[in-house]
């Protein structure tokens, strides 16, 4: 009988410390200690530095919404503190570590560097209890940690369906509460252009309106008909920026080139080798506005089915100008070092057909139109880098020579990625096969999808440093990221549906060593993760 109790005792004991217990991503260490730390409304939030006020803020903002409270800010308390100091070069952590310490007189936070006080505050808030209260008791722990990847992104495209402020902002939310530090915003596309560029009025008042959207899975089965529109003016990027930046995530704005300009053409046609011929379009998936415009002389119109079109860019002199133009409104918005230029799904057709990219591969002496688009990247890398800006671009840009300082995105698979880290260029791995949370969840996915099959475990289990790269090579692979194409992502729900929960997979695969992975740990922490998904109210997949 004695033994049958001291035995439950240490089941409920160790089922306590399960439940106090789960971190994700995996910290570098964890002890735990014996005793708790209760967080009220009466606890001091000691912020000593200025640097961490955006911390103290995010705190408080998540305690506020969450939990119903906010704690005081002070400058120094002995007892029931929470305690953010920022320092540089302590125990040899890197920029973005920290340490954490919570006893029953509080908790102390110290990041080497103020991004590492926020991340050791993100740990913070993954130790609060999963259930709605005004006392929040806390495990005592000692944790020291820090990433693994310098690089620990997601995206999101905009461009097939346009996402209010509020969810981006949410979205940007949902990246630092898992610890990630890049937000690659995909801002144009053929279905819609999302961003105002002054100079060029038409891009938002043509370019971000289309008339409908296939009906189900491509080729569709008809139009819907339904107007599908919007944008984000000058004034709301840089309010999105700033919100990052106190989340210490950067912005990386995407302006696709040479593909995917479907929607810029309609707004120019000169953009195009061909502005006198209409957009394509099947006849039984387009809209009956669409139909009446081209009937009526329109040739342009903004795509409505997705997949790839053979209407890109024409690499004249208009054209170059234009996007010059266009990244120098850019750069002003999005402080960024990185400027993401696509370059990726660039049929060749039209050059093919097109006197004058036929007459410009001869004269540059470029070997053919895989040449001709080294050479359109190139152009465009030269003037982003006189910006003092870095060019990245999927992996396509390798097609016919590498532009001299561009970081290759590696989407097809890893080759790419393996190729550039090879030549010594800087490498984001984002393989189809393990991160697009575009793919379906489970092989019966009731909802519809783009397809593929991406279970939570192939996410976990992804390792972003390939085999074949030796130990100096594997130094070019700056992280990876995860990339939500929203063809079949209408809503924020949605969308919150396919990324979760394998964006929390992802950031364990991105920031824990791979010494502190481990799957069946990580299966018991993600059922309280869950429990932080519904206090969010955010959607998820359930099954």
């Amino acid at each position: 009988m004695v033994k049958s109790f001291f035995f439950s005792l240490l089941l409920c004991t160790t089922l306590s410390f399960a439940q106090e217990v789960n971190i994700i991503p995996q910290p570098v260490k964890v002890v735990r200690n014996t005793g708790n730390f209760v967080i009220t409304s009466q606890t001091s939030l000691i912020v000593t530095n200025k640097e961490d006020n955006a911390t103290a803020a995010f705190l408080n903002g998540y305690l506020s919404n969450y939990y119903g409270f906010v704690l005081p800010v002070t400058k120094k308390a002995s007892k029931n503190y929470i305690k953010l100091t920022s320092k540089t070069n302590i125990d040899g952590l890197k920029s973005e570590g920290y340490t954490l310490k919570s006893d029953k007189n509080g908790v102390e936070i110290t990041g080497n560097a103020a991004i590492g006080t926020f991340y050791g505050m993100q740990t913070l808030i993954q130790l609060l209890p999963v259930e709605k209260s005004k006392s929040l008791a806390i495990a005592a722990v000692e944790v020291q940690d820090e990433p693994r990847f310098a690089y620990r992104g997601a995206m999101l495209d905009v461009g097939r369906h346009y996402f209010p402020v509020a969810f981006v902002k949410k979205y940007i939310d949902y990246l630092a509460l898992h610890k990630m530090n890049y937000f690659h915003w995909h801002l144009t596309e053929d279905q819609g252009w999302r961003i105002e560029i002054k100079k060029y009025p038409k891009l938002t008042e043509i370019g971000s309106k289309r008339n409908g959207s296939i009906i189900g899975s491509y080729p569709g089965k008809g139009s819907d008909n339904t107007p599908e529109g919007g944008f984000y003016t000058q004034e709301e990027v840089k309010d999105i920026v700033k919100y990052a930046s106190d989340r210490f995530i950067t912005v990386i704005p995407e302006i696709e080139m040479p593909g995917h300009g479907g929607a810029a053409i309609a707004a120019y046609p000169e953009l195009s080798c061909f502005p006198n011929e209409k957009t394509k379009l099947p006849d039984t998936m387009i809209s009956a506005k669409s139909k009446e415009e081209m009937a009526n002389g329109r040739n342009k119109i903004v795509q409505e089915t997705w997949g790839v079109h053979s209407d890109v860019y024409v690499p004249s002199e208009y054209t170059f100008k234009f996007l010059q133009d266009v990244i120098d409104e850019v750069v002003l918005l999005f402080p960024s070092k990185y400027i993401h230029v696509g370059g990726d799904e660039a049929p060749k057709d039209a050059w093919k057909r097109s006197e004058f990219c036929q007459q410009l591969i001869k004269e540059k002496g470029l070997k053919d139109e895989h040449g001709l688009q080294s050479y359109f990247i190139q152009r465009m890398e030269k003037y982003i880098n006189g910006k003092g800006r870095t060019l990245i671009g999927w992996d396509e840009i390798l097609e016919g020579g590498l532009a001299p300082n561009a970081v290759v995105m590696s989407w097809r698979g890893e080759e790419g990625g393996i190729a550039a880290a090879k030549e010594n260029h800087q490498v984001i791995m984002t393989p189809g096969s393990h991160v697009y949370l575009d793919h379906s969840q489970t092989k019966n996915e009731k909802e519809v999808t783009i397809g593929g099959y991406l279970p939570i475990e192939t996410v976990y289990s992804y390792e972003p440093i390939p085999k074949e790269l030796n130990e100096q090579q594997a130094k070019y692979v700056l992280g990876a990221q995860g990339n939500v194409w929203t063809e079949y992502m209408a809503n924020p729900a949605k969308v919150e549906y396919m990324i979760f929960p394998r964006l929390s997979a992802l950031s364990e695969v991105l920031w824990s060593s791979k010494e502190n992975k481990n799957w069946s740990g990580f299966q018991t922490k993600i059922e309280t993760m869950k429990k932080r998904y519904t206090i969010w109210g955010a959607n998820y997949y359930k099954e």
